[in-house]
């Protein structure tokens, strides 16, 4: 029983953990993947999405303004004290009135007239003590202009949700791309030091032999380690921004810090400018943030039309059906007693006349609000014309840079084998492998930096021009 129960007990604690474990998962994508899952799985897009759905939702509730409002109702009371009610004495004057015409007189023989007082009143209660309602109403909206407008507006404003996520979309996988890229820069530059280490710790194991058989100097030994020590130094740098770079895009494609993320392509020159387009078939709506505002200022022309609607009248019909029951005791639901019923149906119109001239204010508001949204078109589309210029400049000055770097770290690799094979072969000096060597992993990274300022540079042409 005490196993048993201590089982138990161990595998309630097990139950409550593990929904806040998370299970370490390994994840494999090229670049374009990796954009992608971003897209749909970053809490930025998330939340844009839940936007567009409430908007979705506020667009059916003005929809259902259009629908019949059906309404029903039913409420029950008891007056412990029935209200009373003042009534003007209306009897004594009628009755002095007949006496006076038939000439009735007093004992004294004088005529009876009706006193000379002030107005008398004697209270009176109207009703019976329970008292029930029951029925319920139907209303039709056939015309009120702001639900008018806003059923036309309800496409635009789904549009302008869509475009709002849109536009996220492109700086996500903007940044995305940017820092898979820089990652693959980081590992690259890494495993070219690893092999420059290497290299470096063969060298020192070769003069260290001949350094006992008195071929070389002390001092080239101590060159050398110098070197090997700043390589180490670099490539364990190199390692912790490779690392902090793949978190950075863990983060930026939303996955879990303690999974495992390995990236699928490799870089290329080619890749770079295999992809360039041509501009020349461009248009302003290829940008999304073009199409946001051109949708935002249908709207706002919307808005401008519901204001100046705001003078014709609002129409509905409605009907209603109910029941009444007066008891003077609680016995509503007796079958043989009468509940009283009515029945009504008309139009209601409702027309503003004089509002203070608020209207007015609200027409040219919306009128202002219009012209703002047209000149942040005209100064975006004029951007966008400075941002293609300027990306397709970048673009060939980093295209130029990279056959250049590329030259330059062929030639270098050159330089540093021939460099090194004559020193294997006695008839040159150590210092000389080191600078061959040194200028090797220069050219190397001067190659990898113009590849990284390429692939960044075909990005910002890409999103430039409405093609990310």
């Amino acid at each position: 029983m005490y196993k048993l129960t201590r089982t138990c007990c161990i595998a309630l604690l097990l139950g409550t953990a593990l929904p806040g474990l998370h299970a370490q998962q390994r994840h494999v994508f090229t670049a374009r993947e990796a954009a992608d899952h971003a897209v749909r799985n970053t809490l930025v897009l998330r939340n844009l999405r839940i936007d567009r759905d409430l908007r979705e939702s506020q667009n059916r509730e003005i929809t259902g303004q259009a629908y019949p409002q059906l309404s029903g109702s039913f409420n029950m009371q008891k007056f412990f004290a029935i209200p009373v009610t003042l009534l003007p004495d209306f009897i004594t004057p009628q009755v002095y009135g007949v006496l006076e015409e038939k000439g009735v007189k007093d004992g004294s023989g004088n005529p009876i007239q009706a006193p000379r007082t002030e107005p008398q009143f004697f209270p009176a209660q109207f009703g019976v003590p329970w008292q029930s309602n029951a029925g319920f109403s139907v209303q039709q909206l056939l015309f009120q202009p702001d639900v008018f407008v806003g059923l036309q507006a309800r496409s635009g404003a789904m549009r302008l949700a869509d475009l709002n996520v849109k536009v996220m979309e492109d700086s996500v996988r903007s940044n995305v791309l940017r820092g898979y890229y820089a990652v693959l820069i980081a590992e690259k530059r890494r495993a070219l030091l690893s092999e420059s280490v290497a290299r470096f710790r063969k060298l020192l194991s070769d003069q260290e032999k001949l350094y006992a058989n008195g071929f070389v100097e002390r001092l080239d030994l101590e060159k050398t380690q110098v070197g090997l020590n700043n390589l180490v130094t670099a490539e364990s740098q190199l390692a912790g921004f490779a690392r902090l770079g793949k978190a950075s895009l863990k983060f930026a494609m939303g996955l879990d810090q303690r999974d495992t993320l390995e990236l699928r392509d490799t870089l290329s020159a080619e890749a770079v400018k295999g992809a360039l387009l041509e501009a020349s078939d461009f248009r302003y709506e290829d940008r999304s943030e073009v199409q946001l505002l051109n949708t935002a200022a249908d709207l706002q022309r919307l808005d401008l039309t519901r204001t100046r609607m705001a003078f014709l009248p609002t129409v509905a019909a409605f009907w209603s059906y109910n029941r009444n029951a007066l008891r003077q005791e609680f016995n509503f639901f007796n079958k043989d007693l009468k509940w009283f019923k009515s029945n009504v149906a008309g139009l209601s119109v409702s027309l503003p006349v004089f509002d203070g001239f608020q209207r007015q204010q609200r027409t040219r508001q919306a009128r202002l609000r219009l012209d703002k949204t047209l000149n942040e078109k005209r100064l975006l589309e004029g951007a966008i014309d400075f941002q293609r210029e300027a990306a397709l400049v970048v673009l060939g000055n980093a295209l130029t840079a990279l056959d250049v770097q590329e030259r330059n770290m062929r030639l270098a690799e050159k330089v540093f084998q021939t460099t090194r094979r004559k020193y294997e072969q006695g008839v040159g000096s150590s210092f000389e492998v080191l600078q061959a060597d040194q200028d090797f992993q220069t050219a190397q990274g001067n190659y990898y930096q113009a590849l990284y300022d390429a692939l960044n540079a075909r990005i910002g042409y890409l999103r430039a021009v409405g093609r990310l």
